[in-house]
């Protein structure tokens, strides 16, 4: 594991994924069920991938215990880089397509999210596409045309993982002017880390990483003038 900081794996684990990746159903369709409004997943298989790949086969485990209501709850336990293990927890009931199988599946991808494994799925728009012409009523596949659509709805989301919406963005840059103009020595850095580190987690990724640059290089005056 080459992870310095627990924030560092957790920030590896919700990277999103490579949009081939991604699978879409259809929710909502309307009337005549010529459109439909397409929900981006995951499989179980992909979230499992990224717990190896981000985590080593070796450093993470999952089981898997009863709960009221035919239900099953799904404990996904991780090492962390200094070595204890640390556990999050989520369940699912059984679905109406694959039973048993669909609930062991959503109860894992459950647990994932709570890791922040595809948690920025959850904030995706959700494109209307068109659908394939169904059966006996009921909605027909997402048409392979909009493929496109779909991948670039995909890849915007991307973006926005590391900075946020532009709520996120505007706050960021808010905060930042402010830094920029109370901190100008290598002393005010070393004081701003130590007085707000607790709050440095609740940042998005990529403005966690970028304060924490601004910081260093007024910090590095130090060095310099050394």
């Amino acid at each position: 594991m080459n992870y310095e900081t627990a924030q560092d794996l957790f920030d590896a684990l919700c990277a999103p994924f490579a949009a081939e990746e991604i699978e879409w159903r259809v929710g909502s369709t309307t009337t005549d069920k010529s459109k439909g409004m397409a929900w981006a997943y995951i499989d179980a298989r992909a979230v499992m991938d990224r717990l190896d790949g981000v985590c080593g086969p070796e450093n993470w485990q999952c089981n898997y215990s009863p709960a009221p209501g035919n239900s099953i709850i799904c404990n996904i336990g991780v090492r962390m880089p200094g070595g204890d293990w640390i556990w999050k927890a989520d369940g699912a009931g059984a679905t109406d397509v694959e039973g048993e199988k669909g609930m062991l599946s959503d109860a894992l991808k459950r647990a994932a999210v709570r890791w922040g494994v595809g948690r920025y799925l959850y904030e995706m728009k959700s494109p209307w596409v068109e659908l394939e012409e169904g059966r006996n009523g009921r909605a027909g596949p997402i048409k392979v045309s909009e493929r496109k659509k779909l991948d670039e709805t995909h890849d915007e989301a991307s973006k926005r993982v590391g900075w946020g919406g532009p709520s996120d963005v505007a706050t960021y840059r808010f905060l930042l002017r402010i830094v920029t103009e109370t901190v100008t020595q290598p002393s005010d850095a070393e004081a701003f880390r130590e007085k707000y580190k607790s709050m440095f987690p609740l940042l998005r990724v990529a403005a966690r990483r970028h304060l924490d640059q601004t910081l260093s290089r007024v910090g590095s005056q130090r060095e310099a003038a050394e």
